[in-house]
């Protein structure tokens, strides 16, 4: 009776898949699946790795665009809206602007117009919009050696709204911010506004300027003095979460989508965010990297991918796997799929025949 219980379930499991929480790696990418027209698969070494990190990027999201640092202003021009103090000094008894006794008068915070102008007495309307700060101070001093020739004039500047930047979130104290230093830039903007929240693990730069938006992770920004550009009155900044992320499949310690936690992820350190491998059902040889790339990315001079759908494989038992997959880049939106032992395989088969095994002893006791 026990011969043939073992025999009927023996039989049964050899006609059946046995269960599985992953695929192997045959069936993956065999023989089969290489061969086929509509995949393309790759291995990952140190050969492979310098043609495929010049390869474009499968999406979007890790398409980073930045403007160049750009220059700080030795004299910023005057805009509308901002607001200009004026000292005449005159040394002339009979002075018309100053009182006996007296050889200043200041005028505070006179506000250009829209039209760029302020009115001064005596002289009138002078147009000073657009204009450096020397030549602005050099034009009111001419305007009124017209009718005080010993006149002498100091120009003081506060820049208004529009002469500012504004830090609109992602910040500790988001709001406008007056550039009184010609060279400010991104990362002053930031920690004038209190620094990045503490709730966002993998903060990333938004810069909006005009009508163009700019990303960058804020630790390249910090790691990259050419990425902290010089700020232009009218930019926002925004400190945002970094939305990219990668799935995690497989005889994995974690199947999950994770997200990005810094500006690069390597296979590497996917493995160590994933909580490494399982240690009964993994195949460590078999590291499967699953990506899709967009049709004008595919290339046929090693330039860039032979298909839209591409399998890289990592095998983690060499020294070359480990430090290949230590310089491969994961990008966003890939699958990292830890495919499973044949051995875990059989082991299940043994299992359950051990069971089968102890059932019929049972049987035989009835």
């Amino acid at each position: 009776m026990r011969f043939v219980l073992v025999a009927v379930s023996v039989f049964a499991l050899a006609s059946c898949s046995l269960p599985r929480g992953a695929p192997i790696q045959s069936e993956i990418i065999g023989k089969e699946a290489e061969e086929r027209s509509d995949l393309a698969v790759y291995r990952v070494s140190r050969e492979t790795l310098s043609s495929i990190s010049r390869w474009p990027s499968p999406n979007n999201s890790a398409a980073y665009s930045w403007p160049a640092r750009g220059a700080p202003a030795a004299d910023r021009a005057i805009r509308a809206f901002d607001r200009v103090d004026v000292t005449v000094w005159d040394s002339e008894e009979d002075s018309l602007l100053s009182s006996p006794g007296q050889n200043t008068v200041q005028m505070q915070s006179m506000q250009v117009s829209a039209a760029g102008t302020v009115f001064l007495p005596f002289v009138g309307t002078v147009h000073i919009a657009g204009m450096p700060h020397a030549a602005a101070r050099t034009r009111i001093q001419r305007k009124y050696e017209e009718v005080i020739p010993s006149a002498q004039v100091q120009l003081n500047v506060q820049p208004g709204t529009r002469g500012a930047v504004s830090v609109v979130s992602g910040v500790s104290r988001p709001g406008p911010i007056t550039m009184e230093d010609p060279d400010f830039t991104v990362l002053n903007a930031i920690a004038t506004a209190g620094g990045p929240s503490a709730r966002i693990d993998n903060p990333l730069v938004k810069l909006i300027r005009g009508n163009r938006s700019y990303r960058r992770p804020l630790e390249q920004v910090m790691a990259n003095a050419s990425y902290d550009v010089v700020l232009q009155p009218g930019d926002k900044v925004a400190v945002e979460e970094d939305k990219r992320y990668f799935r995690s499949l497989g005889a994995a310690s974690r199947e999950a989508l994770i997200p990005f936690s810094k500006a690069d992820i390597s296979a590497l350190d996917a493995m160590s965010m994933i909580g490494g491998l399982s240690d009964i059902r993994a195949n460590p040889k078999g590291i499967l990297i699953l990506r899709e790339y967009p049709s004008k990315a595919v290339r046929a001079d090693n330039s860039g991918p032979d298909n839209t759908r591409s399998v890289f494989v990592i095998d983690l038992t060499t020294a070359d796997g480990l430090f290949s997959a230590g310089k491969f880049s994961v990008h966003s939106q890939d699958t990292v799929l830890v495919t499973e032992s044949s051995v875990a395989s059989v082991s299940v088969l043994l299992d359950l025949l051990r069971k089968i095994a102890g059932t019929a002893v049972d049987v035989n006791k009835l």
